[in-house]
Parts: structure tokens; C-alpha cells; sequence
């Protein structure tokens, strides 16, 4: 049988827990065949990112022109664009309607701190998405209002649901909500708020991309977006859980995607 083909265009981590790396172990991981188009490459672990070198837009184009004439790519989830020209041409190809099912993780600062991304180049990708992943960082620095509660990942939400993207998705990994893991979903059936127990662990590097990218594996298989959405949580919370005391380097470790530990 063929596998689904998903596409992601991001930047590679040399660590392998986010980035490209952990985008293709999603789609592994949740049955579709992963294709990449690289915008830049970093050098980082699980301590922080020490480099980043972003790849000229033409390369960038020429990958992806190399990818769509090739495959039938069913899904495409972006991470780091890193420049505006580099998001320029991934939206110019959104603008034709060659992303299908396009999910947009706004990736502007690694878990370290480190800045991977620009706010306007996040910007001009934003109109063509299926759906928009933002953490609450991510989703304050775009909506420029805080968002530090639950009651504000709500109106962050709403607030770019209105600006473009079918759906937003504010992940709230950093929001203290009880011992919860929080996300906020709105689209066209309104706003929800979906729930799952805090897993405990400081080994949460890739979280975000991993995210976004198993809701690009579940909408390419035929998902309404809830339903991506909530399977994409559910992963998550079980790669986290299975992750949790890993020794693998350092500083903030890796998800474990294929239940390695389970």
C-alpha cells in the first residue's frame, strides 16, 4: 500500500529533537511518507542553538519545485522560514495553490531563546493556512498583546482566526493552567478548549513542530481539523511521557515519536 506523502519545509536542527528532523520522525511515526525543503541550517543541541545559516530563497525554491513535481504531496507543514524572502517564495507557492492542507507552526524563537524567525515573515504565510500553530509566545509576539492565561489564549486565538488562517491552534506548553496541558482552537465551529494532563519533564525540545506536524499527517489522511487536531494533542502527550527521563544530552531532551520507551 502507498503511503500519504507530507510535505515539510523547515529549518534543520543537527540535534534531531525539532526542525526538519523531528517533523520527518512524525510522519514516520504516524504512518505517511515525509518529503523536506530546507530554508536553513542550524548548529544546536539540546543546551541551545549556536549558529543558524539560512539557505538563499532560490534554493529553497528549487527544492520545493523538485519536491512538488515529483509527489503528491497531500499536506505541508512549515516551521523556521527564517528570512522574509524565504517566506515570500514558500507563500508566493501557497498564493498558486500548491501547498494542499497547509499547516503553519510560526517558529520565531527556539525553546532556548535563540531567534530562528522574523514576526513579518511569519505574516505573509499566515492568510494561506489551513491552520496556524502558534505556542503562547509565538501568538503574543503576532497578536502584540500577552498571553499568559488561558482567558488571553482565547483572545489570542480569535484575534488571528480573523486575520487569515481557517484555524488557530494556541498551544499554552508554557501557561500555568493547573497542572494542564492547555491548547485553544477556533475556526469556523468556534472556539474550544482542549485539555490533557502536564507531563512533567523538561525534555520537551520539538514539542511544537511535532505538533504541527502530526496535524499535517491526520489532515493529509482525510481529518476534519478538530479531529487533527485532537489526535496531534494526544500524540504529543504520549511522546512527552515516554521521553521524560530520557539522559539524552544535557539540556532540554527530545520527544520520543515512536514510543521507544513504551
Amino acid at each position: 500500500m502507498t503511503p500519504t506523502t507530507v510535505l515539510t519545509i523547515a529549518g534543520s536542527d543537527s540535534g534531531g529533537g525539532a526542525g526538519i528532523q523531528a517533523d520527518l520522525k512524525t510522519f514516520a511515526a504516524l504512518g505517511a511518507y515525509g518529503t523536506s525543503v530546507i530554508t536553513a541550517v542550524t548548529a544546536q543541541n539540546t543546551r541551545g542553538v549556536e549558529a543558524v545559516l539560512p539557505l538563499p530563497p532560490r534554493t529553497v525554491t528549487e527544492q520545493l519545485d523538485a519536491v512538488l513535481g515529483d509527489f503528491s504531496v497531500r499536506a505541508v507543514k512549515t516551521g523556521m522560514l527564517g528570512t522574509p524572502a524565504v517566506a515570500d517564495a514558500v507563500a508566493e507557492a501557497a498564493r498558486a495553490g500548491r501547498l494542499p492542507n497547509l499547516v503553519v507552526d510560526p517558529v520565531l524563537v527556539a525553546t532556548s531563546g535563540h531567534r530562528l524567525g522574523v514576526v513579518t515573515a511569519v505574516e505573509r504565510l499566515l492568510p494561506y493556512a489551513m491552520v496556524a500553530t502558534p505556542n503562547s509566545a509565538e501568538a503574543a509576539a503576532i497578536t502584540g498583546g500577552p498571553v499568559t492565561t488561558v482567558e488571553e489564549m482565547v483572545t489570542a486565538a480569535e484575534r488571528l482566526a480573523a486575520g487569515g488562517p481557517a484555524w488557530v491552534v494556541v498551544t499554552g506548553g508554557d501557561v500555568d493552567a493547573n497542572g494542564q496541558a492547555v491548547d485553544v482552537l477556533c475556526g469556523e465551529s468556534g472556539t474550544t478548549v482542549l485539555r490533557a494532563p502536564r507531563v512533567p519533564t523538561r525534555h520537551n525540545h520539538g514539542t511544537g513542530c511535532s505538533f504541527a506536524a502530526a496535524v499535517a499527517v491526520r489532515l493529509a489522511l482525510g481529518d476534519p481539523v478538530p479531529d487533527a487536531v485532537s489526535t496531534a494533542k494526544e500524540f504529543v502527550t504520549r511522546a512527552l511521557a515516554g521521553g521524560r527521563d530520557w539522559k539524552l544530552g544535557a539540556g532540554r531532551g527530545p520527544l520520543d515519536h515512536f514510543g521507544w520507551s513504551g
